[in-house]
């Protein structure tokens, strides 16, 4: 059994979503954020030094990073969503996968921070809403005829990449990426996609 310790409203939905793909069992530990703060509780950072999510327990271990559950997930569950080692789709996996936490994220996190400061934040708004701007129309150049990212099937890339597309949907700039809103409807209409979110305790 492997345990998915999730964050409400957080990118470990991910994890859970993956799992539900993948047919295989596990339970939820469910946290809550502050209501004020919106920061992970305490209990987290009791289980592990940064207190973030998501975290599994798996094999009596427990691992942190979103892209290194998926890569450990699909790797033994799901190899089918992992391009084969050395070629060119497997070149673009390591790029996208990265991208997912790494560049897109940066932008996302820092207008996600600024909003708190209300007006303090305007000089600095024009160049994040910028970034959010270049990242959003890569992701959405980045998209594949058939709507994926990597393969013509789902893989572990999308998986990553439904968090920050997912963001600007929320974000309201569907319109302005449709090729983003139609993966993210694809996504959101999957039955694994409806079966994590009952799991995760309905966000």
């Amino acid at each position: 059994m492997i345990t998915v310790y999730h964050l409400s409203q957080s990118r470990s939905l991910r994890i859970i979503w993956l799992l539900e793909e993948l047919g295989q069992q596990y339970e939820v530990i469910r946290f809550e954020r502050d209501p004020q703060s919106r920061l992970a509780p305490p209990a987290l950072t009791r289980l592990h030094p940064l207190g973030k999510a998501p975290m599994i327990e798996f094999q009596g271990r427990l691992i942190g990073e979103s892209g290194a559950i998926v890569e450990l997930l699909c790797s033994r569950y799901g190899p089918q969503m992992i391009p084969q080692t050395g070629t060119g789709a497997h070149i673009r996996h390591l790029e996208w996968m990265h991208f997912a936490e790494g560049s897109v994220m940066t932008p996302i996190l820092l207008n996600l921070y600024l909003s708190r400061l209300g007006e303090a934040a305007a000089p600095l708004q024009p160049r994040i809403q910028s970034e959010l701007t270049s990242h959003f129309q890569y992701m959405e150049n980045g998209l594949r005829p058939s709507g994926h990212f990597v393969l013509d099937e789902l893989s572990a890339a999308d998986i990553m990449l439904s968090f920050p597309a997912l963001i600007a949907l929320r974000m309201g700039r569907g319109e302005e990426f449709p090729r983003l809103a139609e993966f993210c409807r694809r996504i959101e209409a999957r039955p694994a996609w409806h079966r994590a979110i009952d799991a995760a305790g309905g966000d």
